[in-house]
């Protein structure tokens, strides 16, 4: 499965089941991390638990397992797919960490045709 494929799954499941601020990132030509990034926001730190399980679950039927997952127990949480790394976390975390400034370099993708309007 290439890195696109992970990233509409995991947009599409994101947005199903009510993350905010959605966004993915290519980040191939300016870090050797990964090719992708998806940054997403939930409300709380039950939120940020259910869409990380939601994210790992639908990969999974798709015969995906994360290599690393990092923060289970804090208010961000980190499923590293290889060439995609998806990072669900709270406002608070997201504004602290600032990962959408610190990724500004990369190229955004449309993903108007994974989610819902």
């Amino acid at each position: 499965m290439q890195g696109l494929d992970i990233v509409k799954i995991a947009c599409k499941t994101l947005d199903d089941k009510k993350a905010m601020d959605l966004k993915a990132i290519e980040v191939t030509e300016i870090t050797v991390l990964a090719d992708y990034f998806v940054l997403a926001t939930a409300t709380s730190s039950t939120h940020v638990r259910a869409l990380s399980d939601e994210v790992e679950d639908a990969l999974s039927k798709e015969g995906l397992e994360p290599h690393h997952i990092e923060g289970r127990t804090t208010g961000w949480i980190l499923l590293d797919y290889g060439s995609v790394v998806i990072n669900v976390m709270d406002a608070k975390n997201r504004d602290f960490y600032g990962l959408d400034h610190t990724w500004n370099d990369g190229k955004e993708l449309d993903i108007s045709d994974y989610i819902k309007d």
